[in-house]
């Protein structure tokens, strides 16, 4: 038997008053999606743990079984277990991202918490530069990709509050800055690097081309190294991870997942669809389990772009859920299909929602047809379905429980 996760980053959403109170799943073009609904098991999962922050970090975890209320310590170190980032018990790892800050009247806010999805490759420039004028054996900046980056603090504290950019977007950051504050010597590092951005050449050569520059950087999700069961141990199963962002390559390095690397593949929505696929399949020739994540619907959420989310999800059906639909009934015998995504991102929020998201197994031994007249927010409620945490729903989808008595 194989075991195929999809997940596409952010799909959910509220309905939308342009779309005809309808969200943009009900509305996008999803064969592939709907065919896994009308033959497959339909419901809801809850992989917010109550009162915890509604971030991509703690919603994947809780999609790979591992309980976050449990092993959560924050976004930071897990994106910098990807990068290969050597941490002590006492070290601290920021998320960082490269921001666009603008002035408003009086106010400072936070125009762009991707700096306009700067290129890999300024950003890198950036990161070298602010290293060599502000690294110390304190603090250092490691380069990831485009605007995510990783802020290691050697000994630094656990315990600040602060608040990820992306839910700052049109904001005045004058309250989130606070945080920095309360530790002088991060505050300065930060006014530090905001004085050199300022006349940097690659923000000088945006400016001049209309972009964005990266006038700041925001940390923030900051935590120290989690510690968590190898996958293997856990379930049984070997596996892989198909991702192009960090915070998933880390997630898995953590579980002890194979990082499997696509050629063009982004975290935006240039990403490579259709090789993350076939990555994929290739992965199972040789393991039990691979988890494919895409960023894609996220990001367009983050814009507020109710077309650009549309064209998201429509490319995450047509080149990856087709894809592994097709390839798999080609080149295995038993599989199962688990199509997910992680949080809500509602267009009118443009950052993410707790509430429960829909969900899909599909298992290739069961041929009954159940007429679901989609897979979205509504048809998955409508089934009845509830399961109360990632770590049950993957239970399910690999048959460690009993399943579901059919509707």
């Amino acid at each position: 038997m194989k075991y195929i996760v999809l997940v596409g980053d952010g799909m959910g959403d509220f309905p939308l008053k342009e779309l005809s109170e309808r969200t943009p799943l009900e509305v996008a073009t999803t064969p592939g999606l709907d065919f896994l609904a009308e033959h497959g098991e339909l419901g809801l999962v809850q992989t917010i743990p109550q009162g915890m922050h509604p971030g991509s970090d703690v919603a994947n975890m809780s999609l790979l079984g591992y309980p976050p209320e449990e092993k959560y310590t924050g976004r930071g170190p897990i994106e910098a277990a990807s990068l290969g980032i050597p941490m002590r018990p006492e070290d601290v790892a920021f998320r960082c991202n490269l921001v666009t800050l603008k002035k408003v009247g009086q106010h400072l806010v936070m125009e762009d918490y991707s700096a306009g999805h700067i290129s890999t490759e300024e950003a890198r420039t950036i990161i070298e530069d602010l290293n060599r004028e502000l690294g110390t054996d304190k603090f250092e900046l490691f380069c990831g990709k485009s605007y995510r980056h990783i802020l290691l603090w050697r000994g630094g504290p656990e315990g600040l509050r602060t608040v990820p950019p992306h839910d700052l977007l049109g904001k005045n950051i004058y309250h989130a800055w606070q945080a920095y504050r309360e530790e002088p010597i991060l505050k300065d590092f930060l006014i530090r690097a905001i004085r050199i951005l300022e006349k940097h050449p690659v923000n000088r050569r945006r400016q001049e081309q209309g972009l964005p520059p990266a006038n700041a950087l925001w940390p923030w999700g900051q935590g120290r190294m989690p510690q968590l069961e190898p996958f293997s141990e856990k379930w049984g199963l070997s596996g892989a991870v198909v991702a192009a962002v960090d915070l998933i390559k880390g997630l898995g390095r953590l579980a002890g997942l194979d990082i499997i690397e696509v050629e063009g593949a982004t975290g935006y929505l240039d990403t490579n669809y259709e090789g993350k696929a076939l990555a994929a399949i290739e992965a199972l020739k040789e393991r039990d389990f691979v988890f494919v994540h895409v960023e894609a619907p996220d990001e367009a959420s983050h814009q507020g772009s109710v077309d650009l989310k549309i064209k998201a999800i429509q490319d995450f059906d047509r080149y990856v859920v087709r894809t592994v639909i097709e390839e798999a009934a080609a080149n295995f015998g038993e599989y199962r299909i688990l199509a997910v995504t992680d949080h809500l991102t509602p267009i009118p929020l443009r950052t993410h929602s707790s509430k429960p998201v829909p969900f899909v197994i599909f298992d290739s031994r069961d041929e009954s047809v159940r007429r679901s007249e989609g897979f979205s927010e509504s048809t998955a409620r409508s089934t009845g379905i509830f399961i109360p945490n990632g770590e049950t729903l993957m239970s399910r989808f690999l048959e460690r429980e009993p399943r579901l008595p059919q509707e």
